[in-house]
């Protein structure tokens, strides 16, 4: 009698009969399930796998669609592969290098000889329909590490070989798509046939990639210009060229010949210019009497004003720090989410009003008495610390909505400096692979709540969606409002996280549902060679996450 698997489907609680060897795909096929725009990956045993995964024993399977983070990854990095695929057709000693997310897209830079016109991208766009309507299937073929390199060596892809060849791995995998070989970081699709929306535009000097809204996956992204953001990340990319390494298979190779260092050194002296600049910035202008700070979780803004506020001395102002924390309502008039519970992350469980008042007094060289928030009883009392603004005194005054206009709505622009700080990831793992922005910010996340608040990392990445929901709500529409923006990851950074994230990571067990999120994690890790944390200097921004920091906090 032949062998029958039994497979879990969590999505609908069902048990489904399945022969060995059985695929991902057949056995939705056979599940009764209808998921709106159908699946493109599936969780097998909390691990994400593509839909031709096949099966050899009793599994837990959950199938994921284009609306969870993952199974939009395995879409995106799919189109990717498509658009590598009609450049290379086209034009076979062209390069392109697939950036970073902006303007709900991917900016990719393109470099084939000649300008890039619209007509050029409107035939990369053509080529790209074209692969998809012939559903050409996307294969994955394991093999010794060796021979993957040597491959890639002979095509001339060398920014994968030398990511392969010093990661260390025995064997590795390399993807195919009809006569275009390449290598993925993750799942794909079965074939090109499942990618629905897409567009290529032309954008600045490259293009750009869009994609369907997560939200909803039946129309594109809303196109959003980013221009500010864009031009940090050009510019760190000008700064890679330089110091020559654009790469993590770049960064392995100095680090093994032992220039950690060097790297270190020069990253943490590039921030600080930077800082400096935005300080010389500030003092320049004459009038500002407020420098607000925002950024996403776990962006370093702490870290980012106690620097400013020492160049800010050493142009002769005076800063004073105001935590808009304590200009919470009273805990009962919190306003409430969806859910009924208390939203902490909204613009109005501040005291605008009041905030408003008490900054127009000091503006205006009255004195106020500053308020703190007493998180144990949830309501606002008064210590007797009083405030009046002095000569060259410049308030700091950071946190999640420091550049939402109706924050500050009452107070002159003249008098306000915006900074956005965010660790906007600008080291590429390979020419065609990106590092999330978000899984740095999470990495630095899951380190600092292990050490400091006692959170696991499960707890971690169990709060990480509602934290990014409240990121896409009330801070990153604001983020175009800066006058100035300060990248806070560092070049060097994912190799000093490494030995610090990977032990917490490894405390997550299989049972769990957020096992998928740290394997994820601990597989992309595991790229990098690490770098020991002992050359950081004790004012650098990363010391707020890893310890050891010449600030209070």
């Amino acid at each position: 009698m032949e062998d029958v698997l039994q497979i879990f489907c969590k999505n609908n609680g069902t048990t489904i009969e399945a022969k060995p060897g059985s695929t991902l795909m057949e056995i939705y096929r056979e599940s009764g399930l209808d998921l709106p725009y159908g699946p493109t990956s599936a969780r097998v045993n909390n691990v994400v796998e593509g839909l031709t995964f096949k099966v050899y024993h009793n599994m837990d399977v959950e199938f994921l669609d284009i609306t969870t983070s993952s199974g939009m990854r395995t879409y995106v990095r799919s189109l990717c592969f498509v658009l590598c695929k009609a450049v290379a057709d086209l034009y076979p000693e062209g390069q392109i290098v697939l950036g970073h997310p902006v303007s709900k897209g991917h900016y990719c830079t393109l470099r084939i000889g000649h300008d890039v016109t619209a007509d050029v991208v409107g035939r990369i766009r053509q080529r790209m329909a074209e692969i998809v309507e012939a559903r050409i299937p996307f294969h994955r073929l394991e093999v010794h590490t060796d021979k993957a390199v040597r491959l890639f060596r002979q095509l001339g892809m060398n920014d994968k070989a030398t990511l392969l060849e010093t990661a260390g791995t025995l064997y590795t995998y390399y993807h195919t798509l009809g006569d275009t070989v390449d290598y993925y970081y993750g799942s794909l699709l079965p074939d090109t046939g499942y990618i629905g929306l897409f567009d290529l535009m032309k954008f600045d000097d490259g293009v750009l990639l869009r994609y369907p809204d997560r939200n909803d996956p039946s129309r594109l992204g809303d196109m959003i210009r980013q221009d500010k953001m864009l031009e940090v990340f050009k510019e760190h990319s000008r700064w890679h060229d330089i110091l020559g390494v654009s790469t993590i298979g770049d960064i392995n190779v100095a680090s093994l010949a032992g220039r950690a260092t060097d790297l270190i050194n020069v990253s943490e002296a590039l921030q600080e210019k930077k800082i400096a600049r935005i300080a010389d910035d500030i003092h320049r202008r004459g009038t500002v009497k407020m420098v607000l700070i925002s950024g996403p979780s776990s962006s370093g803004k702490t870290t980012f004003s106690k620097r400013l506020s020492v160049q800010l001395m050493t142009n002769g102002l005076k800063p004073r720090a105001i935590s808009l924390d304590d200009y919470f309502v009273n805990r009962e008039d919190t306003p409430r989410d969806e859910q009924g519970e208390y939203d902490y992350e909204s613009l109005y469980a501040l005291d605008l009003p009041f905030f408003n008042a008490q900054l127009q007094t000091l503006l205006d060289g009255g004195e106020v008495e500053l308020p703190r928030f007493n998180f144990t009883t949830g309501r606002r009392e008064f210590k007797g610390e009083r405030l009046r603004i002095e000569e060259n005194m410049v308030l700091i005054l950071e946190g999640i909505h420091a550049l939402n206009p109706e924050l500050t709505s009452h107070i002159a622009e003249e008098s306000k400096y915006r900074v956005y700080v965010s660790a906007l990831t600008t080291i590429l793992l390979d020419n065609h692979n990106y590092i999330p922005t978000t899984d740095n910010r999470l990495l630095r996340r899951i380190i600092r709540d292990y050490k400091y608040r006692g959170y696991s990392a499960e707890e971690t990445i169990s709060r990480w969606p509602s934290v990014r929901r409240g990121e896409d709500k009330w801070i990153f529409p604001y983020q175009e409002n800066a006058d100035a923006m300060f990248n806070s990851a560092l070049l060097f950074e994912l190799a000093v996280l490494k030995d610090h994230a990977l032990p917490i990571l490894n405390r997550v067990t299989q049972n769990c549902p957020e096992y998928s999120e740290a394997y994820r994690l601990r597989r992309f890790l595991q790229y990098i060679v690490s770098v020991h944390d002992k050359d950081l200097p004790p004012t650098s921004l990363l010391r707020e996450f890893l310890g050891g920091s010449s600030f209070s906090y």
